[in-house]
């Protein structure tokens, strides 16, 4: 491996003009083709296996037309103070206000309020329905507009008017804060490097690999069936990954230039050392964000995929775009420990190694990551004890964590969205704004109508229950639907066991009757989605920490070191869960990371964590506890490798997470309550698992372990493939190929190198 990418660095070196070429080349045509795609179509949240999805399904085929997962819209009308809205002005405002909502080409129908029940019981709001015949993602700006026209007129009339309901659904902002973020990772550069030319190669090849990864998401968009949040994971986790890989390459670039080497071996040996780091730190994460797949929600899975592609396009800009930058800027990249720009005598002493040597010399000595190592090995009980305990404690509110999917009543009181929710709420009560529609399939019953009856008979009898709306059967009268109105808002643990009960209730119909009781709508959807995470969440921990637990072994040849760090993983994936439950579900410090209302954590957040999470994770596990295998493996005793590992790998550890914990804090300022809440949830655990596990708990365990910390049976060991991460083959490979190039350009490898990569 390592003496693979010591070829591929090299190339990419010298042949800097065909790499570059080929990348932008790349960017071009992703741009052209997404530029040409057309606008992404529906993006319908499906989710097969589950009962409310059934549901949906024989509605498509009972009902056709009927446009299930068509998007909807509520116009909420109150009337001014000491009057109602069944007053004759105001009965004439809301008529001439369904009139023109249903003039739109995408309208499916128009529910009256005052022939379908719409009015409150004390008069004073009433709504209309609106349901299309597209999904939200597919309604175009025009029904929008007219839907936002209509409302306006009427509160021109006099009325308040307010509008909910997925209809109003848009393309998620990201916010200033997003660029604030990039900018907060270029001076963490420029400070890590001391360079402008150094801290912008990271930069720049991060950004066209999220480039063409979202160029090439939206081109696919339509065809995929993409939804808008899949480009900004991609986004968010192709910039971390991809500046914090270009980091470590050009970071080991400096190291080997401080050792004195020509600047194209150099670059061979940065791609073949940290290189080998980062292809097996990205492996880690695809295998993450593949394995969602497992979940079966067919959005998850297209989000993962998308995000693992980016992180792939990342890894192989890291290895080949890198080193060809690095060649543009020559002289420009100083060696690890110069300061400032030579000239004159220096830059001639710098050719003769005067002044590499005295960057050997100032690398020497004892730097923060030393001093910290030293430490840490010398109290390794204490530091252990010290960060297993804050963590514990930061975990402590995820065992009250509340799981549930955002509807408008997590929406900013700022919002029409929102506001139509509490006007909804204050005149039919909180259980309005969470209809359950029950599905009678009657097929292959004798009698339909009988069914139909005593399923409204059984649900009224029921807990919880404010309204059981009389069956409404199709043209053929083998099903109907039946909408109940809870007592309690969509998001409560008693709407979700009223769920259950309705469905309890449909197996004892089914075993009288022959015929299906079934339970849909967003509600029940959402309560379904959560079940099915949650069922999903074991295997899936169990196949990806398996997999990456595999492929740590290979690269560390160890079997206590992985499983150090798939503990530490456990640990800081727990403390951010805790996080999250204190931000987004307790509300403590809510005001400032934007959060306006408080409720159930994304039934998504646990497995969607712990997947990235896991994946980041393994970033600075394999990226630290690599040098310290080196130096290991070159003769140095374990608490030795320890403090060389840190010395060499810490700072630039520390800066990959400082940077990373930006690019996701940037995505706090979303607009879109899923992407802000994901953006703060990886952030925190990239702190909690860079600075307190990898920086404290590891050296810790890898102290105390001492030389048992590498041990693995020697049958294993034979069975394994030498991957090389370490770069030991280019002690040899890379003074062989030198000699061979003798009297050549650096001694750098001809053509035919090429042919082996």
């Amino acid at each position: 491996m390592a003496t693979l990418l010591y070829r591929l660095g090299r190339f990419a070196f010298r042949r800097r003009h065909f790499t570059a070429l080929f990348w932008v080349a790349l960017l071009a045509l992703a741009g052209v083709a997404a530029a040409g795609a057309p606008v992404a179509g529906n993006s319908s949240f499906s989710i097969p296996g589950t009962e409310a999805q059934k549901a949906f399904d024989v509605l498509e085929e009972r009902f056709p037309g009927a446009s299930a997962d068509g998007a909807t819209a509520r116009v909420v009308f109150k009337a001014p103070a000491g009057e109602k809205m069944t007053d004759a002005g105001n009965k004439a405002i809301v008529q001439d206000t369904v009139g023109e909502l249903s003039d739109g080409s995408e309208v499916a129908r128009v529910t009256d309020p005052y022939q379908g029940g719409g009015v409150s019981e004390d008069g004073t709001v009433a709504y209309a329905s609106v349901s299309y015949r597209v999904s939200g993602m597919e309604l175009e700006e025009s029904s929008r507009d007219s839907l936002e026209d209509a409302a306006e007129s009427a509160r021109d009339a006099g009325l308040t008017v307010e509008v909910g309901g997925d209809a109003l659904q848009a393309v998620p902002a990201t916010g200033a804060t997003e660029i604030i973020g990039i900018g907060v990772a270029a001076v963490v550069l420029v400070i890590t490097f001391g360079s402008l030319v150094a801290a912008g190669l990271p930069l720049l090849t991060a950004l066209i690999g999220v480039g063409i990864g979202v160029a090439s998401i939206t081109a696919l968009a339509s065809a995929l069936e993409l939804g808008s949040t899949t480009s900004i994971l991609a986004t968010m986790i192709g910039l971390a990954v991809g500046i914090d890989y270009a980091l470590f390459i050009v970071s080991r670039y400096r190291a080997e230039l401080a050792e004195g080497r020509e600047r194209e071996d150099a670059a061979g040996r940065a791609v073949g050392t940290a290189g080998s780091a980062v292809v097996f730190a990205g492996l880690t994460v695809v295998i993450a964000l593949v394995g969602l797949s497992v979940v079966n929600i067919p959005m998850l899975t297209k989000m993962g995929i998308a995000a693992a592609g980016t992180v792939a396009i990342a890894v192989l800009i890291a290895l080949t775009m890198v080193p060809a930058l690095l060649g543009y800027a020559g002289r420009r990249v100083r060696a690890a420990g110069e300061k400032g720009k030579r000239r004159g005598r220096e830059d001639e002493e710098k050719e003769n190694g005067t002044a590499r040597g005295k960057a050997q010399e100032k690398a020497q000595r004892p730097n923060m990551g030393t001093r910290w190592a030293r430490f840490v090995v010398r109290r390794p009980v204490a530091v252990l004890l010290l960060g297993v305990v804050g963590l514990g404690a930061a975990a402590i509110p995820a065992s009250s964590l509340e799981l549930g999917l955002p509807d408008d009543g997590s929406q900013p009181t700022s919002t029409t969205q929102r506001r139509a929710y509490d006007l909804l709420s204050e005149g039919f009560g909180p259980g309005f704004n969470g209809p359950l529609v029950v599905v009678v399939d009657a097929k292959g019953s004798d009698d339909p109508d009988a069914v139909f009856r005593q399923t409204g008979d059984d649900i009224k009898a029921l807990d919880d229950v404010v309204s059981v709306s009389p069956a409404a059967p199709n043209k053929t009268g083998d099903t109907a639907t039946i909408t109940v109105v809870p007592d309690s808002k969509p998001s409560s643990v008693a709407t979700e066991d009223l769920v259950h009960d309705i469905r309890d209730a449909g197996a004892g119909i089914k075993a009288d009757t022959g015929a299906d009781v079934l339970v849909t709508g967003a509600t029940a959807m959402n309560i379904d989605v959560s079940q099915k995470l949650n069922d999903a969440l074991v295997p899936y921990l169990t196949l990806v920490v398996g997999l990456a637990f595999l492929l740590l072994i290979v690269v560390f040849r160890s079997i206590l070191v992985p499983l150090k760090a798939a503990l530490g993983f456990l640990l800081s994936v727990m403390a951010a869960l805790g996080a999250v439950v204190a931000v987004f579900q307790w509300g403590w410090l809510s005001g400032l990371m934007g959060v306006e209302e408080t409720g159930p954590v994304m039934s998504m957040m646990p497995i969607f964590m712990v997947g990235v999470v896991f994946g980041l994770a393994m970033d600075y596990e394999v990226f630290l506890v690599t040098r310290m295998r080196e130096a290991y493996v070159h003769g140095e005793e374990p608490d030795e490798a320890v403090v060389t590992g840190f010395r060499h790998g810490a700072r630039v550890v520390g800066a990959a997470a400082v940077i990373m914990m930006a690019v996701f804090a940037g995505f706090i300022g979303s607009s879109e309550s899923m992407v802000k809440m994901i953006g703060f949830g990886l952030a925190i655990a990239v702190f909690f698992d860079a600075f307190v596990v990898r920086m404290a708990i590891v050296p810790a365990v890898l102290a105390l372990l001492g030389k048992k910390a590498w041990w693995l049976p020697k049958w294993l060991d034979r069975a394994l493939p030498n991957v090389d991460v370490e770069g030991e083959g280019l002690r040899t490979d890379a003074d062989a190929d030198a000699d061979a190039g003798a009297g050549g350009k650096g001694g750098g490898p001809d053509d035919r190198d090429l042919a082996r990569v």
